[in-house]
């Protein structure tokens, strides 16, 4: 599958989710979930994500009437809930990595930790981005993002927690370094895909369930 198929798959199921109006929010964070999972797991690919499921909520939205805000609400929550996952799963990722004291080095670490921190501005951000010129939710979208900046996400919390156990790693030496840069960030990124699909799978509901 392509790129491009892939981006269009991701934001018509989310699209569909939100005119359906029903179990959003556990369709959207299973949705954002499957698409992080099917790529690695690095700060590129999470907003591509964000902002592929954000375009799919916007356009669902036209149909939700006098339920819009509560919809989007449900929405949002559910994205915000998967991007604090992938920010768990990036966190256990560098503290592995960290273990590997002969493969990264601080800077590796340092950039993956920054990461970790821009992603509550940036699922913010992708929201307010993508529904510009949308009068239907707009209003609804400045309302949930204003909240959001003043009381916090999901994200933003679990980013927090995870950035201050990092704080906890040994310092690795500056003769620490590897031969690239991009290899050790690929790394990493491969190592969270793996630990998110963990945390994923773990969060389907058995088969006996409905």
């Amino acid at each position: 599958m392509t790129d491009t198929n892939q981006q269009q798959d991701v934001q018509e199921a989310t699209r569909e989710a939100v005119e359906s109006g029903s179990d959003v929010h556990d369709k959207i964070r299973n949705i954002t979930l499957k698409a992080l999972t099917e790529r690695q797991l690095d700060m590129e690919n999470i907003k591509n994500v964000a902002e592929e499921v954000s375009k799919g909520i916007n356009e669902g939205m036209t149909t939700q009437g006098e339920h819009a805000k509560e919809v989007f609400t449900h929405a949002a929550s559910a994205l915000d809930d998967a991007l604090a996952i992938a920010a768990e799963a990036s966190k256990l990722a560098i503290e592995e990595a960290a273990s590997k004291v002969n493969e990264y080095s601080q800077h590796d670490l340092d950039s993956a930790s920054r990461d970790l921190q821009d992603l509550e501005g940036m699922f913010l951000d992708t929201l307010e981005k993508v529904v510009k010129g949308n009068l239907v939710v707009a209003d609804i979208v400045g309302d949930f993002v204003s909240h959001a900046r003043q009381s916090g996400t999901t994200v933003g919390k679990q980013a927090v927690t995870a950035l201050e156990a990092l704080k906890e790693l040994p310092h690795l030496g500056k003769e620490t370094v590897i031969s690239s840069t991009v290899s050790a960030t690929v790394t990493l990124a491969q190592i969270g895909s793996g630990i998110l699909s963990g945390i994923a799978e773990s969060l389907q509901p058995s088969r006996s369930k409905k």
